[in-house]
């Protein structure tokens, strides 16, 4: 397609005749994972019995290598081969692409006698079995030359320098127009480093056939793992074969490969059997990436009707100094509200800590922290309400770009919200609101995700008895991308979703991007509707041709699609009827996604409004959550449950970012404190309890050919914010630090004389 406009033209999923779309279909693959029969990377059934590696990780910040002692560990039982960087076998320098189209670069493991985090990879035992491989590891003694590292943030701000390509961007004249301004608000707010904490841990098991290797790993993006192996070892990437079928959470962690995919390969080569290898808990806290801090301040004019007339939301955040990633916080603000005189931008300082990267959300997960917490504290100047003040300033345009929006609902989230959470029952003034010896409050604030396409392709094939198999090099996270392709193309070919199978995670596969930045189910499902449609298009020139079909001769633009037939009018036949007699060996088709030009033209968006109510415990300052509901608008909804399943979770993990989630550095070694699920803290069922969402009826004909947006990440932005917004109403403490802990809270109290 060459145009958006083209979008607008109905297709078999906007016009959903069997009612597939929106659905609330059970998850295709969910039998296999509640029996325990679906295989994760380190469970896959290898050709042979295969061994165990073991990473060794440094226990510096910044150094080099001095000495490495492993003579303990390869005289240890059922040791194979132990690795440091003088004797792991050749790979290409970080950062090498031999083959200019790789999405990818090379990135070696135990490279050189550097040491340029805590957590690194130092050493490589594998053993026989596990247990043999871990006592191995454990007798690996390395010695360190340590050097001076930068490893507090705060700290090190006189450091920070602007990201790479970027500079702050400014419309308007903000300095002049803030100070005009009759009502300021001026406050900084900080949040702290955070950590995926998939249940599965980063994992793979290797083995090779020839000069060609399959790994099965754990990986959101299929075509960057395999090529990053490829450029790696060295070979074509062709000769790698990437299965991720099943993952076990991902959430931007594992949007990227690790040593456990690069090692896994070069043991099992060097040794000619399979190897496994899987980080520990604690290799995932320290050795993975993780959510970055920020420092932002945000700055706020207006007039005193409340319109805004000078908006700035900048500040800090850092990144590992050896790969550069920007915690865009400040991105989203562009988009959300308007005001003539702005200014937007980040500051990066770069650490010698473990590498940060995207989480859940990137960008708006942090920064509407900040905002939406400032705009109640404006309106808490004008004496206005929240909704009301974010009402009017809600823009007719991007504010920045001038383009229009493609469509926009989050004054209706907001107003609908309010609603039915019985906002008209808050009392505006904190601590009015009592249960016993608790404060009631309540809080809302906006939600808003920028909506992404990508280039996508996709293969459907339909065998001689019917069965239709969707092929794509996609992702499943736990996201539903099972169920929701084969939804599409159910409905696409008019065939009951049992006659449908799934087949993705697989790099041999059509490519798609993966699994992240909620471009997903819009990206994999474009493509997969165009290839249905392109197989549609060969089953019926098949069907037309055939002197034996009773369809023969008819008018192809007739030809309809239900049931698992082929029809025109009255005219039908089973297409396996079809298949069977006129292409026994199976008929394959397969279609892409390219977003055109024009779709740049537009501001494409999906919006929220969280609301919360809780409970702040007058003694102990802990904060319970009481009820949570949010509305939001993210284009057609292919399938209630698994969409609902994603917009709430990411409402609870707002939740454990607002009241407990923090990992810290031991400023001593560069660490991060929180090392496993005990002390990194994360909501349990007991801390959710009356928590419930909504979509609105939405179809956006300019995101894509089926109107459908992306909903994973959207939930979480903003719903922290909430939660601060409801704090301060219960108690009247601002807070502006998260997490919001019993302790500040209590410190707030007490500082009030409460």
């Amino acid at each position: 397609m060459s145009s958006i406009a083209d979008w607008a033209t109905p297709n078999p999923v906007t016009e959903n005749r069997s009612g597939l779309i929106g659905k609330a279909v059970d998850r295709y693959e969910g039998p296999l994972k509640v029996t325990g029969t679906a295989p994760y990377a380190y469970e896959v059934e290898a050709p042979e019995k295969p061994v165990h590696g073991v990473l060794v990780t440094s226990s510096i910040a910044r150094g080099r290598i001095a000495s490495v002692d492993t003579k303990a560990a390869e005289a240890s039982p059922g040791v194979l081969l132990v690795w440091t960087h003088e004797t792991v076998p050749p790979q290409a320098p970080r950062g090498h692409k031999a083959n200019p189209r790789s999405q990818r670069a090379s990135a070696p493991a135990l490279e050189n006698h550097e040491v340029l985090y805590f957590g690194q990879s130092v050493a490589f035992v594998v053993a026989d079995t596990l247990e043999n491989a871990k006592a191995a590891a454990a007798l690996v003694k390395v010695e360190y030359d340590e050097l001076w590292a930068v490893v507090d943030f705060a700290a090190s701000l006189g450091l920070a320098e602007d990201p790479p390509g970027e500079q702050d961007v400014r419309v308007g004249d903000f300095e002049a127009g803030y100070a005009k301004a009759p009502v300021k608000l001026d406050e900084t707010y900080t949040s702290p480093i955070q950590n995926h904490v998939q249940m599965e841990p980063c994992a793979t098991t290797a083995w090779w056939d020839g000069d060609k290797v399959t790994v099965n790993t754990s990986i959101q993006m299929v075509k960057g793992g395999q090529h990053a192996l490829a450029e790696t070892l060295m070979i074509a990437p062709d000769n790698v074969h990437l299965l991720t079928r099943y993952i076990g959470g991902g959430f931007g962690g594992k949007g990227q490969s690790y040593d456990d995919l690069v090692l896994s390969a070069l043991a099992a080569r060097a040794l000619g059997r399979p190897v496994k290898v899987a980080y520990t808990r604690q290799q995932m806290m320290l050795g993975t990436i993780h959510r970055p801090a920020t420092i932002q301040r945000v700055r706020l004019g207006a007039n005193p009707d409340g319109r805004l007339t000078a908006f700035a939301l900048d500040g800090y955040t850092h990144c590992f100094r050896e790969q550069v990633f920007t915690e865009h916080f400040a991105n989203f603000a562009r988009a959300l509200y308007a005001a003539p005189n702005r200014l937007t931008g980040h500051k990066l300082v770069k650490m010698d800590i473990p590498p940060a990267g995207p989480m859940r959300a990137p960008g708006e997960a942090s920064g509407m922290l900040s905002l939406e917490v400032a705009m109640d504290e404006l309106a808490e100047q004008l004496g206005m309400d929240p909704i009301q003040l974010r009402l009017i300033n809600e823009p007719e345009r991007d504010p920045e770009t001038g383009k229009p929006f493609s469509v926009r609902q989050l004054a209706r989230c907001m107003t609908e919200g309010a609603e039915r959470f019985g906002w008209s029952r808050r009392n505006p003034t904190p601590g009015q609101v009592r249960d016993g010896r608790t404060w009631i409050g309540m809080g809302m604030a906006a939600a808003i995700r920028a909506d992404y396409l990508l280039p996508a392709k996709a293969g459907v094939r339909i065998t001689a008895d019917g069965t239709v198999t969707l092929l794509q090099g996609m992702t499943d996270i736990g996201t539903g991308t099972y169920t929701i392709l084969a939804q599409i193309t159910a409905e696409t070919l008019g065939v009951p979703l049992s006659q449908v199978k799934v087949e993705i995670g697989d790099s041999n596969l059509p490519p798609a991007p993966g699994s992240g930045g909620q471009f997903g189910a819009s990206t994999a499902g474009s493509a997969a509707l165009d290839a249905g449609m392109n197989l549609r298009k060969a089953l019926t020139e098949l069907a037309v041709g055939d002197p034996r079909s009773p369809l023969y001769g008819g008018p192809a633009d007739f030809v309809t699609f239900a049931n698992g037939n082929i029809a025109i009018g009255n005219r039908s036949e089973s297409l396996a009827a079809l298949v069977a007699r006129a292409a026994p060996e199976g008929v394959y088709a397969e279609g892409s996604i390219v977003p055109p030009a024009d779709r740049r033209d537009v501001s494409l968006h999906t919006y929220g409004a969280h609301f919360a109510e809780v409970g702040v415990d007058m003694d102990t300052g802990e904060v319970r959550l009481r009820r949570m509901f949010g509305v939001f608008s993210c284009g057609r909804i292919l399938n209630a449950k698994t969409a609902k399943s994603q917009i709430t979770g990411g409402m609870i993990w707002g939740v454990g970012t607002a009241l407990t989630e923090v990992n810290a550095i031991d400023p001593r070694y560069g660490s991060l404190i929180g090392q496993d699920v005990g002390g990194y803290l994360i909501p349990a069922h007991a801390d959710i309890v009356e928590l419930d969402s909504m979509f609105l009826d939405e179809a956006d004909d300019k995101a894509n050919p089926m109107g459908i947006k992306g909903v994973g990440e959207l939930g979480i932005s903003g719903a922290g914010a909430a939660i601060a917004n409801a704090i301060y109403n219960a108690c009247g403490v601002r807070l502006r630090d998260y997490p919001m802990t019993p302790d500040k809270v209590l410190a707030g109290l007490v500082a009030k004389g409460l």
